[in-house]
């Protein structure tokens, strides 16, 4: 990458990037066309199994193939000519032709590396969406019961795989909010907003006192004495990080095998940050914590598991995401590293013991 300092890319200029693919090959220019778009950028582009629907957008087609109307405006307009009669709508659309359109996506992530730093990339996170001719406007063998069953009709099939006729697309459209994230910066605010909601309780803290009643008596004890590291809380996407930065794994980008589903959002006039990391690649079997399976048993299948990644410590970082390899598999390794049964490499033991005393899951 030039040293030239250089802009980060934008959401608007994404967007129009975006809008200029063709569908025809909107797949094969997604990455170069952003790279061209941003220079001193270089794109890479990974699909995530995350299949879903948008209510939006909705439109309705006749049986000619014409559209004559958004979905939702288009039920309401017809069951205030019927004076809202449920049952008459449906006999006279249940044998129509008349059917919605709807748009279906999964997830894509675009990223580009800024730096040398396990955190130094760019992320966008997008979906890549059809529309297609998903069924008829009415559910033809069961009457509505209220407009929301017309509004969000379930009586069609959605799978990833579908042989209903695609009308548009491929189109790639950008997240809102998350969509666009500089990893390091996103990193450091879930740092210091973390740090700031703790100390914004310091005063409430110290007062706070933990009354404990034994046989040997009764006594308070001060409740940041009790926690002592209250304030030096990490939370974990910036552990996750952190983590791999110090272990075995970080031979290889870490965005090279995890995708970062962010969420960012407003509670309560308050700023929420986080995110699921997402595995590009995926064991075939998973590991399950199964009592009286020998740890060496165990240390078999961990090595079994990188090999299938195709990286060095793999399975722990799966492990922390929670479905792939339970939680029980890293705490009986852990066990058996401190009583020197087996052994790890040592930057690795050292994470995992870390996470064994303090552990945080996805």
């Amino acid at each position: 990458m030039s040293e030239t300092p250089i802009r980060l890319p934008d959401a608007d200029t994404v967007d129009a990037v975006l809008t200029s693919l063709k569908p025809a090959s909107a797949d094969r220019d997604l990455a170069p066309s952003l790279s061209a778009a941003f220079p001193g950028f270089a794109f890479s582009t990974a699909p995530v199994d995350d299949f879903y629907w948008r209510g939006a957008d909705r439109a309705v087609i006749d049986a000619d193939g014409v559209r004559t109307g958004e979905h939702e405006a288009w039920i309401k307009s017809e069951l205030a000519a019927l004076g809202g009669d449920l049952a008459a709508f449906w006999e006279r659309h249940r044998d129509s032709g008349k059917k919605f359109a709807e748009w279906r996506g999964a997830a894509v992530f675009a990223v580009a590396p800024t730096g040398p730093g396990v955190a130094d990339f760019v992320q966008l996170s997008l979906g890549r969406e059809i529309e297609v001719l998903a069924g008829p406007v009415v559910d033809p063998g069961y009457r509505p019961w209220s407009v929301g069953d017309l509004l969000e009709p379930s009586w069609v099939k959605r799978e990833p795989r579908t042989d209903a006729p695609v009308l548009a697309g491929p189109v790639y459209r950008l997240r809102r909010r998350s969509g666009l994230v500089h990893m390091r910066s996103f990193l450091a605010t879930c740092r210091r907003r973390e740090r700031e909601r703790r100390e914004a309780r310091r005063p409430e803290l110290e007062r706070r006192v933990i009354h404990e009643v034994s046989p040997d008596g009764a006594r308070d004890t001060a409740f940041l004495d009790a926690n002592s590291g209250w304030f030096d809380f990490v939370p974990r996407e910036n552990r996750f990080f952190a983590d791999w930065e110090r272990s075995s794994a970080s031979a290889a980008r870490i965005f090279e095998h995890w995708a970062f589903d962010i969420t960012d959002y407003e509670e309560r006039g308050e700023r929420q940050l986080s995110f699921i990391p997402r595995p590009l690649k995926m064991p075939a079997d998973r590991l399950l914590g199964d009592d009286g399976v020998s740890v060496h048993r165990l240390m078999e299948r961990i090595e079994a598991i990188d090999v299938e990644i195709g990286l060095p410590f793999a399975w722990f970082f799966l492990m922390t995401h929670g479905h792939w390899v339970d939680p029980d598999v890293g705490h009986a390794i852990a066990e058996a590293l401190r009583a020197g049964r087996v052994r790890l490499p040592n930057q690795d033991a050292a994470v995992l013991l870390a996470w064994a005393d303090n552990k945080y899951l996805f």
